[in-house]
């Protein structure tokens, strides 16, 4: 395990040093461009070298961002739980288009997406789901996500055409790989079998092939229902249930994860983390970074990068200055 983790972290330093290089030699390559532009006095050659220089600006961010990608789990895969809050169907329309949202999010990155379970809502969109992104770097990268989500709008089930407002929880952990121990006792755990319910023909819904796993000293209670196979769930629900011990332990570890531990653990919705709102004007706002934007389509369209890595960036920022201190 200890030389598959060597390995892995080698992999890692050669990728970035081999992105540092093309990175000089391309500045170099812009280098010589622009100087040949001002000598011909070449427009055209003077807007080539401008977009080469921008490219090569996004390329630097970009890599700057993931050199902060350096936790012991962010290179992992990554567990993405969404839960309606206190509403009705106005909160489960909310999760079903966050839902939406992360799937598109994790897509544009070259992801795979696999839905591990999902309850649906009343008359509209969900009451939970839970989703598997598998990339690299999905862990590292989604975890600031963690919170609650607050949504303003015209709600479309309204007749008054009245403003409401829906919150949604989110809590991604990431998927506990061959490297990470985590030792789970049987006596432990109790193990429930259900009925699926939702899509997946006659034979998901007439056998009991849904698991529930419930960890009796911490009380995390997993689920899987994506497989015909009771065999299949058991076995994700068990990936399922490492990882949230997993990202339990990280929790206790880290003292800023340990408060938004509480108030995950709390699910008040006094402690949203980014508000969307669609009426009366359009505007996304992070309240821990106060990156905002007006473009609300392109967010709920999966554009959620700069919210991330300003969200990324202020975490590593607290971490490094706990250390110092």
């Amino acid at each position: 395990m200890a030389a598959q983790k060597l390995m892995r972290e080698r992999n890692r330093l050669e990728k970035a040093m081999d992105d540092v290089i093309a990175m000089q030699n391309d500045l170099a390559d812009a280098i010589e461009l622009a100087q040949m532009a001002e000598e011909e006095g070449d427009d055209e050659l003077e807007k080539d070298v401008s977009q080469a220089v921008d490219g090569l600006t996004k390329r630097a961010r970009a890599a700057e961002l993931e050199a902060l990608l350096s936790g012991e789990a962010d290179a992992n895969d990554a567990f993405v739980e969404i839960h309606a809050g206190a509403g009705g169907t106005e909160s489960q329309d909310w999760a079903s288009m966050m839902q939406r949202m992360y799937m598109r999010w994790a897509q544009s990155r070259g992801y795979k997406v696999e839905l591990i379970e999902e309850q649906g809502g009343e008359e509209a969109g969900i009451k939970s789901c839970t989703m598997l992104f598998k990339g690299e770097n999905a862990f590292g990268w989604a975890k600031t996500e963690s919170g609650v989500h607050r949504l303003v709008r015209i709600s479309p089930f309204d007749s008054s055409a009245r403003r409401h407002t829906s919150f949604a929880s989110v809590w991604v952990y990431p998927l506990v790989d061959d490297t990470i121990e985590i030792d789970i006792e049987d006596k432990d755990v109790r193990t429930d079998t259900y009925r699926a319910s939702g899509a997946g023909g006659q034979h998901i819904n007439k056998t009991d092939s849904a698991i529930r796993l419930t960890h009796i000293p911490t009380g995390i209670v997993v689920q899987c229902q994506n497989d015909r196979s009771q065999h299949k769930n058991r076995a994700t629900a068990w990936d399922m249930l490492r990882a949230r011990l997993y990202e339990r332990e990280l929790e206790i570890r880290e003292a800023d994860a340990q408060a938004e531990a509480d108030s995950k653990s709390e699910i008040g919705w006094g402690h949203q983390i980014r508000s969307y709102v669609l009426q009366p004007y359009q505007m996304v706002k992070d309240l821990r970074t106060n990156v905002e934007t007006s473009n609300t389509g392109a967010v709920l369209d999966g554009d959620l990068d700069d919210f991330m890595a300003a969200a990324l960036s202020q975490r590593v920022g607290g971490e490094d200055a706990a250390e110092d201190a």
